[in-house]
Formats: structure tokens, C-alpha cells, sequence
């Protein structure tokens, strides 16, 4: 019952926009990829006193969409540094196929040239671009899709806000037609239209995909892996998006905890099990219970809501902030009365 008031409250934030409704939109294609794309071969770094990466293998695979996850200072940046070349592993080897094509978005727009105007920036990649279905368009009508006026893309680069510097950033990323995408922290910038539009795209691209992300919604939509940073610099790979990810670590938690300690008899344990098992909610908590029930109804209903509103916002940047904002606060206090209800349910 929970994972499915989960499900139904992801479906809100994710609610696809009338095409009539919204300004941006992308429709790019990839280059193609050969059977060697991208190999970890005993890879290890360290920063000082530092392990953040030690002997990892993996080989990455056609249509591999991987999520990485870890606390910050972990390496998880390292290593996309380490894939493009700008920073070399201590030991071990990465190989790159021949045929690979990176598209990096990196947290600090690092090839954003800030001294060309808007138009410029763009012509640098291509002068026009073709679509999935044939389509040619030219590099003016893709700015103005991603809501940059006439005027404005003959404003230098650097007179943008960080929001538009970030899309514009985005924008020439994917017009290189790239086979594989890494993101570090996609969705820390990007303001919510724009975010919505990549997701879109993420949901057909061809090519390999890996994701640097705290934001479970976002990992939970675009990935089929995680690979989880853990002690000793160590990453271990778990099957599925973010959410089964945390299903598993809960799953191997409760097992651990029922194991019997070496420094405690077993019949020690047993009792508080079954005592726990036979538990009974209080007067106090059945009432926490049905109060939890009708805010989690009620915040369904506002997230159908908001959900109409931002598809009729359209291009208005203003309401559709205002809007995203208030639906990731209703979200959040949505979840830590959902696992609370959880807790809950599970003895009534």
C-alpha cells in the first residue's frame, strides 16, 4: 500500500506536459556505439591519505543506465574526471572504445566560453542540427526552443543567469549527439522546466547513461543500476533504480539485525522478536495513524493539482518555479509521513 502511494505520488511529479504547453523540447539523436565502450581494469586513487577508489573492475554495456551514490568526498566526481582524461587513475587503466562519443555535464559548466555571445556559443557545435525524424534546425530556432529570445542570443554569455547559463550549457552538450552521458548532479541547477524536457530525453536515449545524483526521483526515473559508494573505497553494484536500491539495504539491514550477537545467548534475542511481532498500537498512535492517512490523501490530491497547474503555466518560468517549489516541499513532507504511516501499519 505504501510503495503504491510512492508510486502514485512520482507519477504527479513526473506527469508528462501537453507538447502544445511547453517551450522546450529536444530531439536528438546519438552516434553509434561498438561493443567496447568504456572498461575499469583494477582502477585505484587516492587523495593524500585518501582511498576513494580501490582495484574497481566493471565493463560498461550497450544501454547500461547506471546511478552513482555515495557521501560527498567519496570520488564519485573523481571518477567521471578520471573517464575524461583530465584526471589519471594512481593505478590500473581505464580503456575507451574507439567508436565512444562523451558528453560530460559537469557541476562546473567548465567549456561554457563566457566571453561569446549565446549564438556564437552554439554555431561552435553545429551551425544547424537533425532531428530523430529528419528534421533540420537550425541553431537560432533550437535556442529559441530552450527559451532564448532573438535578442538575447546575441547577449554574451557571461549576462546569463546561472539557470539559463546551465541550459544553454546543456543544450550544446546534447546537440554533440553524444553515445555516452555522464551527469554529475544534473538536477542541482537546472531549473524545473528544463529538467522535465532531459528527463524526457533520457527516457529514449540509446546510448549508455551515468548519473552522479543525491535526487531519488530523478535516479529512480532515468537508472537500472546503482553502484553505491561504500568503506575502503569500495563500489558495489545493486540492481534496479534508487528505490529497490534502499529496499535491498533495508532487507539487509533487518537480516543483520536478527543474526544473534557473539556476545549474547540466542534465547536473549528471541523474546523482544516475538514480543515485537505480537505489538498492538496504542489509543495515541491508531489516532497518528488515521492523521497520517487523511494529510497523505490530501497531499495526493494537492500534487494532482499542481501538476494541472505547471502543464498550464507553459513557459512561464515565474509560476513554474513558484509552483516546483512548493510541490518538492509537499514532497518531501510527503515521504516522512509515508514511512511514518509505515512503521504504523504495520501493527494495525
Amino acid at each position: 500500500k505504501q510503495k503504491a502511494r510512492l508510486q502514485r505520488a512520482e507519477g504527479v511529479v513526473y506527469a508528462p506536459v501537453k507538447e502544445k504547453d511547453q517551450a522546450l523540447s529536444i530531439d536528438f539523436g546519438a552516434d553509434r556505439l561498438g561493443d567496447q565502450i568504456i572498461e575499469f581494469l583494477d582502477v585505484s586513487k587516492s587523495y593524500g591519505d585518501k582511498l576513494l577508489l580501490k582495484k574497481f573492475e566493471y565493463r560498461i554495456r550497450k544501454g547500461d543506465r547506471i546511478g552513482i551514490i555515495g557521501p560527498n568526498g567519496s570520488g564519485k566526481t573523481t571518477l567521471f574526471e578520471m573517464i575524461t582524461g583530465r584526471v589519471q587513475p594512481d593505478g590500473g587503466e581505464i580503456v575507451i572504445g574507439k567508436t565512444v562519443k562523451i558528453g560530460y555535464y559537469d557541476q562546473q559548466s567548465r567549456d561554457l566560453d563566457e566571453s561569446k555571445r549565446v549564438i556564437e556559443f552554439i554555431r561552435d557545435e553545429a551551425e544547424q542540427i537533425k532531428t530523430k525524424d529528419g528534421t533540420v534546425v537550425s541553431a537560432a530556432k533550437m535556442l529559441e526552443r530552450f527559451l532564448f529570445s532573438g535578442s538575447q542570443q546575441y547577449n554574451p554569455v557571461s549576462t546569463l543567469s546561472g539557470g539559463e547559463r546551465r541550459r544553454l550549457y546543456l543544450l550544446r552538450l546534447l546537440m554533440s549527439a553524444p553515445n555516452v552521458l555522464l551527469l554529475d548532479e544534473p538536477t542541482n541547477d537546472l531549473d524545473i522546466p528544463t529538467l522535465r524536457v532531459l528527463e524526457d530525453y533520457l527516457d529514449s536515449y540509446a546510448g549508455c547513461l551515468v548519473v552522479v545524483s543525491h535526487d531519488r526521483y530523478f535516479l529512480d526515473r532515468t537508472v537500472e543500476d546503482i553502484f553505491a559508494w561504500e568503506d575502503g573505497g569500495t563500489i558495489r553494484r545493486y540492481p534496479g533504480n534508487y528505490s529497490v536500491y534502499l529496499e535491498l539495504k533495508a532487507s539487509e539491514k533487518q537480516e543483520k539485525e536478527k543474526r544473534p550477537s557473539k556476545k549474547e545467548p540466542v534465547r536473549q534475542k528471541a523474546a523482544p522478536v516475538q514480543a515485537a511481532k505480537g505489538r498492538k498500537l496504542s489509543g495515541k498512535e491508531k489516532k497518528e495513524l488515521e492523521r497520517l492517512e487523511q494529510a497523505i490523501a490530501l497531499a495526493e490530491e494537492r500534487q494532482g493539482t499542481i501538476s494541472a497547474e505547471l502543464a498550464a503555466a507553459g513557459s512561464d518560468f515565474a509560476v513554474v518555479q513558484r509552483l516546483g517549489d512548493e510541490l518538492q516541499a509537499l514532497q518531501k513532507k510527503m515521504e516522512g509521513d509515508m514511512v511514518r504511516w509505515s512503521e504504523l501499519a504495520e501493527f494495525a
